[in-house]
């Protein structure tokens, strides 16, 4: 704990809000140990039970992890305000920036059109829905889903705020604090966070560009894990898209475990240039998950999420206590660009231009010698001997990429490219940056 921070307070209440403040204004290096709690027990003159309550309510709320014998510690990335933000660096002027995950906005389709036809069709305003889901928009999606290989048999429709907003539904409606999940590592850093203020603890799942490891998840599951979170296709960061021989491996794996939560998200939907390979429902509690906010804009926070009966009716039922339902609007919107051709059309383009960019940026990476992965999707990863010596070189150099430990638990080093703002006459000059960077320091090139 650094001298100038004192921790203050003579409650569990008060304590905890003195430590999560000091972590917001980044008075804690991240990862830095609490004082042990006896010895702040004894500078607060308060019971030892005190700060252990206030050590425990951290740790619910993800600012704080247990560090086994060493004590408590601050996590890396404590879900609570600023600190994200200041992990991710401004931009500087004259920097492009590969570091967002957000797709290309040249590439998106026009929504006026279809919010006119909204406004035009509109009735009388609406009073209070009483379906999560519009009946048209279940209509349109089921056979949608279907289509793309989404066993819909038996399978119940609800509609959430966005991919996020499902996962945290889903994992509440069958977990409770201090449950284990098992998660793709590197994986969603957002995930990741949602974990740590849910109270839950993240198992690391190894993945390849064809998936999760069938091992890899099988350990993560004799270690206890409830639930699964598995990307299908345009995995973030690394572009993992499951095939079909894996997914098979993976449905045998999960076949052992019947009581645990599978949860599939399609992260980038119809932009994934791959073809979909479901793994449920294969476990008595599943979930698919498909957002509308990469190929129709980040701004469209509307997601459809099928699965089991009793699933799909926990989520549905704690949302009326909660935000009621999704907007109609949303709803109708997003029905609306499902049904319009020209929309389509355009989506379809923008995938192929993202495959495009994708695979000569790694091909161009590929000839210098440096391994970058990204089988679908609008990220390829890249593994580097030291992420933050990458991180600035590449800024030095006019680009910003995301820097790994954002992404990872276990794994090596790596960066996030994000394709989507490339130009194809940009990726050369790129490439010649990222190999000059991911060089270890003090490698000289040999003479020809």
């Amino acid at each position: 704990m650094p001298a100038q921070y004192q921790v203050s307070g003579d409650s569990a209440a008060s304590i905890s809000a003195s430590i999560e403040t000091g972590v917001m204004r980044g008075e804690f290096v991240w990862g830095a140990p609490l004082p042990p709690i006896r010895a702040l027990a004894g500078e607060l003159n308060v019971s030892p039970a005190t700060v252990a309550k206030a050590y425990q309510e951290l740790r619910r709320r993800g600012v704080v992890e247990a560090d086994g014998r060493r004590g408590t510690r601050v996590r890396d990335r404590p879900p609570i305000a600023g600190v994200r933000s200041a992990m991710r660096l401004p931009i500087p002027e004259g920097v492009l920036d590969l570091s967002s995950g957000e797709p290309d906005v040249r590439l998106l389709p026009p929504i006026g059109p279809a919010l006119r036809r909204i406004a035009e069709e509109s009735g009388p305003p609406q009073g209070y829905a009483s379906a999560i889901a519009m009946p048209e928009l279940i209509d349109i999606a089921r056979p949608r889903l279907a289509a793309d290989g989404v066993p819909m048999a038996g399978a119940a429709i609800a509609a959430t705020s966005g991919t996020l907003d499902a996962i945290e539904r889903l994992l509440t409606a069958h977990l409770r604090p201090g449950d284990a999940v098992a998660v793709e590592d590197p994986g969603w850093a957002n995930l990741l966070d949602l974990l740590a203020a849910l109270g839950m603890h993240a198992l690391p799942v190894t993945i390849d560009q064809e998936g999760p490891s069938p091992e890899s998840l099988a350990t993560a599951l004799r270690s206890g894990a409830r639930a699964v979170v598995v990307t299908v296709r345009a995995q973030n960061p690394t572009g993992a898209s499951v095939s079909a021989e894996r997914a098979d491996d993976l449905r045998e794996v999960l076949a052992g475990h019947r009581d645990v939560l599978l949860i599939e998200d399609d992260h980038a939907a119809e932009l994934a240039a791959a073809p979909l390979h479901c793994l449920g429902p294969v476990t008595a509690a599943w979930a698919f998950i498909r957002s509308a906010s990469k190929p129709f804009g980040p701004d469209l926070r509307i997601a459809v999420v099928a699965g089991d009966e009793t699933t799909i009716a926990r989520v549905v039922g704690r949302m009326r206590l909660g935000t009621g339902w999704v907007s109609t609007v949303l709803q109708r919107l997003l029905l609306r660009l499902w049904l319009d051709d020209e929309v389509t059309t355009l989506v379809r383009t923008a995938a192929a231009g993202y495959a495009q960019r994708r695979r000569s940026l790694c091909d161009a990476l590929q000839r210098r010698g440096v391994v970058a992965e990204g089988a679908t999707g609008i990220n390829t990863w890249v593994r580097v001997a030291d992420e933050t010596r990458t991180v600035g070189l590449l800024r030095d150099a006019g680009y910003a990429v995301a820097p790994g430990s954002l992404f990872r638990i276990n794994t090596p080093p790596g960066v996030r490219i994000t394709i989507s703002a490339l130009d194809e006459s940009e990726i050369p000059a790129l490439a010649d940056a990222v190999a000059t960077a991911a060089r270890p320091a003090g490698f000289v090139t040999p003479s020809r």
